[in-house]
């Protein structure tokens, strides 16, 4: 008989006060939920007596944002709990550490990462952070080389195959990212006066293709253990440290995924800024500076990915020639590619970002979103043809939105 029940404020303060070396006996321990996902209760414990404090985050076996109607399995609790476990071992300083877990109850309780921001929220405030795009870079090449058949033996990497399978949230994101938004779905949710824009991605057969073939990317290719959820709302950082959470949704998968979750993040920010910055050269300098990190995101991943690939590659045909710029390549293509698919998804599907949708002047609104459309059919119609970072900064700055009502 199952044990689960949602944790009180109560019970998550009994919980932590079991973890040994921790909390001391006479701790004065508050606690605020403090969740406000889609999909979990996320419970934020301190010490008044201390600086000590820690986050206890539990899974719902629905998901929040819809309500019990739609249920999903409590699974993906160890799912993500194995994945952080795997994401600190390769790369401490970039992953939150994990305490202790129950799989019964669903919880996982892990460091505390309140001196950090959520990195949307500092983007929106016009931000920089100029280790990220070497820290993310150093993230994403170790953990995806690493759980990748360039290290692991076949058999090895079979069975992590099989631990992260993840039907449930891999069902979220092929319905939200590559379907929904390409015909009618009650999932959808944008305001009439782009309707025009919906209308497009509907019929546009050559955007369909591309979707289709990234779709197919998304349902087959088991390259590495991805994070399956890698935007700006589950990063914090400080200007001199980045921490990667919530990979919930962790999967294998192709490596470009986790890439393009990043890259098109970035760039919904980027098409965000005439929304937050005041002056005309505001906006420009830091829309520069958000086109530079995303050049450099992929620079930073390639050069670290090539490196690791020299020195530690146990697969033995590796070292075939042309084999490694082959591979990097295809990840190149997917990425641009899954970070149109993101952008686009964020505007018209069912959850959106808080860099568009907070903007307080519709019309400035409106451009943001037209501009983010743009740049994601961009991507996604030319993901085929690029063969650098540069390549997309290019497409970017050639996007064109729709003619629609902005005036």
């Amino acid at each position: 008989m199952s044990t689960y029940h949602p944790l009180t404020v109560q019970d998550a303060i009994s919980l932590v006060r079991g973890i040994p070396g921790h909390f001391t006996p006479d701790a004065q321990l508050e606690c605020k939920e403090i969740g406000d996902g889609n999909l979990n209760l996320v419970f934020h414990i301190t010490d008044r007596n201390s600086d000590k404090s820690i986050i206890v985050k539990q899974a719902l076996p629905y998901a929040k944002v819809v309500g019990e109607s739609w249920p999903l399995s409590l699974d993906r609790a160890r799912i993500e709990r194995e994945a952080l476990q795997v994401q600190y071992r390769l790369c401490p300083g970039l992953a939150p550490q994990v305490f202790s877990y129950d799989d019964d109850l669903a919880i996982t309780v892990m460091e505390d990462l309140s001196d950090h921001t959520i990195m949307r929220k500092g983007l929106i405030e016009g931000q920089a952070y100029p280790l990220f795009a070497r820290h993310i870079g150093e993230f994403t090449a170790r953990t995806l080389f690493y759980t990748s058949d360039l290290y692991l033996n076949p058999q090895e990497k079979k069975e992590q195959v099989r631990k992260f399978i993840n039907p449930d949230l891999c069902k979220i994101t092929e319905d939200l990212i590559f379907d929904d938004p390409y015909r009618f779905s009650d999932n959808n949710n944008y305001p009439d006066y782009l309707e025009d824009e919906a209308k497009e991605l509907r019929e546009n057969g050559k955007l369909h293709l591309e979707v289709a073939l990234l779709r197919e990317a998304f349902l087959t290719r088991t390259e590495a253990l991805v994070h399956g959820d890698l935007h700006t709302g589950s990063i914090f950082v400080t200007p001199e440290s980045t921490k990667v959470i919530d990979p919930e949704f962790a999967y294998y998968g192709p490596m470009g995924f986790d890439l393009g979750a990043i890259i098109g993040n970035l760039l919904l920010n980027y098409a965000s800024r005439p929304g937050w910055d005041a002056a005309e050269s505001e906006v420009l300098g830091n829309q520069e500076r958000l086109l530079r990190m995303v050049s450099d995101v992929w620079s930073e991943f390639e050069i670290r990915f090539r490196k690791l690939w020299d020195e530690d590659a146990r697969d033995p045909l590796a070292k075939a020639p042309g084999y490694q710029d082959a591979y990097v390549a295809k990840v190149l293509r997917d990425a641009c590619g899954f970070a149109g698919c993101k952008m686009i998804r964020r505007i018209v599907g069912l959850s959106h970002v808080a860099d568009i949708d907070t903007i307080a002047d519709v019309k400035l609104r409106e451009k943001a979103q037209r501009t983010a459309l743009a740049i994601g059919k961009q991507l996604v119609l030319f993901n085929r043809t690029i063969q650098s970072g540069e390549d997309i900064v290019r497409l970017v700055k050639e996007a064109e939105p729709l003619k629609g009502a902005v005036k």
